[in-house]
Parts: C-alpha cells; structure tokens; sequence
C-alpha cells in the first residue's frame, strides 16, 4: 500500500521516542512504527551519540507523522496545527484533557459557531492540535491545517493556489473569507484544499503572534522515483530555497522534505554498514538523488 503522499515532520531535539509513545497512548488509532537510527561511524551534523535514534514513524488515525531528532535548533509553533475531527463532543472532552497535560490551551474548549464541541491545544511537545466534534464523522481523521501571519498574512489563498498547481491530484474545496467587520475583509478565515487525496487547511490570521513557519514542523512529500523527487522539487522550491538532504523552503516560508518513499526503510536497514552509507550519501545531496542512495546502500 502506497504511504500518505504528505507526512508532517516533528523537529525535537531529543524527544521523539517519547513524543511518538505519548502520541500512540493519547490520540485515536495510533501506533509507533519504525525506528532509524544515526550512524555508528562518520559524519553526524546533528552532534547526536552514534547509534542514537534519529526518527521514529508514526500514526494517527491513518495519517503518517515523523518524529526526528534533529537537535536543539527549531522549536514548533502553532503556524502548523492538526484538526482532529471526532465523533463525538465526550470524545472531544477526553482527548482535550488529555493533551492538556503539561500543555497549554490556545483555545478553550467550548461550544464554537463552526462546531458544538470545540478545544485548542498545545501538548507538553510543543505540537498544536485543533479538536473538534464533526457531524458526519464516523471515525477519528486528521488534517493539517496552516496558518499565515506576520509577513506571510493575506497569502492563503496564494498558497493554496501553488500548492494545487504543484500536485498532479489537487483541487481547491470551500474558501470562506473575512467581512469587514471580523477582520481584513477578503482574507481566508479557512480555505480547505486537497493534496493527491490528502485533506489541507489554510487560513490567514491576523493576530499579533510572534511566530511564522520554521523547520520546527515540515512537510515530507512522498516520491515514487527520481521523476516526481525531480517535479515537486521544482515546483515547491520556485520563488523560494533550496536546501539540504532533500529539505527545501517554499516562497512562503514552509518547510518541506521532497523524498523517495523508500528513504525510510533505507535509513532503517538491518544493516548498520548499509544505512550508515545512505546517510553520508544523502548528506552530501540537496535534491536527493535516488540511484546514488541505493549504490550507497548496496555498497557501490
């Protein structure tokens, strides 16, 4: 089965195992997949023991996130959230108290006009979930939702715009605006869009926050092979920055990891020799490049 075509990233500094274990024991259908580890030998930007866990894989109600170990310097912020659409306000009730342990609520949980049952959080993480009783919903889903402030506010629709351009599955669903007396009149108060199957939300806000998009939460786009790594590095990186080991930022600023879906299962190889040779190959790399990753891997 092909994996989602977006994966959200988590940036920690040390605390991905224990992040994806507090994730799989809180949120809806979840569970801890693979671990990758770092090197045992050679060159390791982050300053991590050798051997230490990099990455741990996981889910939420069918969606894939990634938790990695990156080091101490991006911290999340609430510029990229994830809806949690629930059946029911109890459910609501109960994973909202649950994710306040230790966190902070951006929003108290209440009865809203666009649900009766309705809660802002952030975990102890640093991760923002946006909770919510949905009519219709017969299960748990999840949707990430980006916010755009500072610099960036008034550019959701923009962005929504490049980024159904950018996949070849997209299309652009409701957009609800501000009138003038709720805030800049004209400006996204939520934009929903989707992504080669994958649910999107947008909005512009307004408010006085002292945060924008960092690398502290980016988005993975999952590739078959070299052609799709080859377009959507293209398209995403236009107007904005190419990185490093596949990372690049978009014009507004958002992070994302254009990777062979493999790349996972390299970087978790049973073969300490075999994923330390894929990890210096990729470090080497900005677009990566997936016949030198695997003559890496095979020893080549």
């Amino acid at each position: 089965m092909r994996r989602d075509r977006i994966v959200p990233c988590l940036w920690f500094d040390d605390q991905a195992e224990a992040a994806a274990a507090f994730y799989a024991a809180t949120l809806p259908d979840a569970r801890v997949g693979e671990v990758a580890r770092y090197p045992s030998a050679g060159p390791n930007p982050s300053g991590k023991p050798p051997g230490s866990v990099m990455s741990v894989d996981f889910t939420v109600a069918g969606q894939g996130f990634v938790a990695l170990n990156g080091g101490p310097a991006f911290e999340r912020n609430p510029s990229i959230s994830f809806f949690v659409s629930l059946p029911s306000a109890p459910q609501v009730d109960r994973l909202c108290q649950a994710l306040l342990d230790g966190g902070t609520a951006l929003m108290p949980l209440d009865a809203y006009p666009w649900s009766e049952r309705y809660g802002w959080v952030m975990d102890s993480f640093g991760v923002s979930w946006q909770v919510m009783a949905a009519p219709g919903v017969d299960r748990a889903k999840v949707t990430p939702s980006l916010m755009f402030t500072g610099a960036n506010h008034g550019r959701a629709r923009e962005a929504i715009e490049v980024y159904v351009a950018a996949f070849p599955e997209a299309r652009v669903g409701g957009i609800e605006v501000y009138s003038g007396d709720e805030g800049p009149a004209g400006t996204v108060k939520y934009g929903s869009f989707t992504l080669d199957g994958q649910p999107m939300v947008a909005m512009d806000s307004h408010g006085d926050h002292r945060f924008t998009f960092n690398e502290g939460i980016s988005l993975q786009v999952m590739c078959a092979d070299q052609d799709e790594v080859d377009q959507f590095w293209q398209r995403l990186a236009a107007g904005g920055e190419e990185g490093r080991c596949g990372w690049l930022k978009d014009r507004f600023g958002l992070s994302w990891q254009i990777v062979p879906e493999t790349l996972t299962e390299w970087l978790a190889h049973p073969d300490p020799g075999a994923r330390d040779r894929a990890f210096e190959a990729m470090l080497g790399m900005g677009k990566l490049d997936i016949a030198e990753l695997r003559r890496a891997l095979a020893g080549g």
